[in-house]
């Protein structure tokens, strides 16, 4: 199951991820309001969901505590949504598979083949190259 945007954007996993999952951690996510992950953490607060920043300087953003990486989160997280470039995205799919997340997502543009495979082969659902802006508009 790879090779394919069909694959990487299964409607069933977006729609598990986007109304079954309420703890998204934000990989790249800093306290800056011009870039795209600010955006889309406020999204997806507005959605009802908790966000929590994932940023080597461990910044609180949008109200929430930020820790340096995935592993230092305390509480269980459902989904890891990355806002990395594509040759970097890879190993936060794995550390989201090593802390028990429900599912990972990749943004618009963020494509790992080898991580999609990974992760789907460990029995986590994984959803590349869309944003979750989009998937609700086109839902409706």
């Amino acid at each position: 199951m790879s090779g394919d945007a069909a694959s990487w954007q299964d409607p069933e996993w977006v729609g598990l991820m986007l109304d079954d999952c309420e703890v998204w951690a934000v990989v790249g996510l800093s306290g800056d309001p011009s870039r795209t992950a600010y955006e889309i953490a406020a999204l997806l607060q507005s959605r009802g969901k908790r966000i929590v920043p994932v940023h080597p300087t461990a910044p609180t953003v949008l109200g929430e505590q930020g820790y340096a990486t995935l592993a230092d989160i305390p509480f269980p997280v459902d989904v890891v949504d990355v806002f990395r470039r594509s040759e970097a995205a890879g190993e936060y799919a794995d550390q989201a598979v090593a802390i028990g997340a429900r599912g990972v997502w990749f943004q618009l543009g963020v494509v790992d083949e080898g991580a999609f495979e990974r992760t789907t082969a460990a029995g986590v659902p994984m959803v590349m190259d869309t944003c979750p802006a989009i998937e609700w508009r086109r839902r409706g």
